[in-house]
């Protein structure tokens, strides 16, 4: 199978906002966050129930189901993948963590965005606060989902018009999740 040739092409900023950008490299178009920022996506479990967050997204149109996540660096720029985890659990729902394992790095639309994120499991987590999100994030609402009901509470989110995160779908793997760590 031979190489497409605009794989490596230059890659050439079409247009940037503050946050995000859009580029070409040869034929090829897709859009990423501006400086390289990326994100962590967090799977916390708080007394054998998913920890889960439901807020409005622009890009959506209205509200939409999600695994709790922020992006690593955005208020410290020496901040590391556990530092920002524990600090956005707290903040969009209340819990904290005694120790965040990486469980890797993903891509959830890679034909059209160069955006990553690392998925990482909190261990020993507990409730220190109501959560909700910050100031300009304050319509957080925190889901706390036993394991055995996940696929009824997403399916019902659904019925009811909210969106889903793509990456709701590994609740819905739990082979992979509940593998000993």
């Amino acid at each position: 199978m031979s190489r497409d040739p605009d794989f490596d092409a230059p890659e050439e900023v079409r247009w940037q906002g503050r946050f995000v950008r859009a580029v070409t490299r040869g034929k090829w178009e897709y859009a990423g966050r501006v400086g390289g920022v990326r994100a962590v996506v967090i799977l916390a479990e708080y007394e054998g129930r998913y920890v889960l967050v439901e807020q409005h997204r622009a890009p959506v149109g209205g509200r939409c189901l999600e695994l709790p996540a922020g992006l690593v660096g955005d208020h410290d720029p020496s901040a590391t993948i556990e530092d920002t985890a524990v600090r956005e659990l707290e903040e969009e729902a209340g819990f904290t963590a005694e120790r965040i394992e990486q469980l890797g790095d993903f891509h959830a639309s890679p034909g059209m965005l160069s955006e990553s994120f690392t998925l990482v499991r909190a261990h020993g987590v507990r409730r220190v606060g109501e959560g909700g999100g910050v100031a300009g994030e304050e319509e957080i609402e925190v889901h706390l989902v036993p394991r055995a009901e996940i696929g009824e509470f997403v399916a019902t989110r659904r019925a009811a018009g909210t969106a889903m995160d793509v990456k709701l779908l590994l609740l819905l793997a739990p082979g992979w999740l509940h593998k000993s760590s």
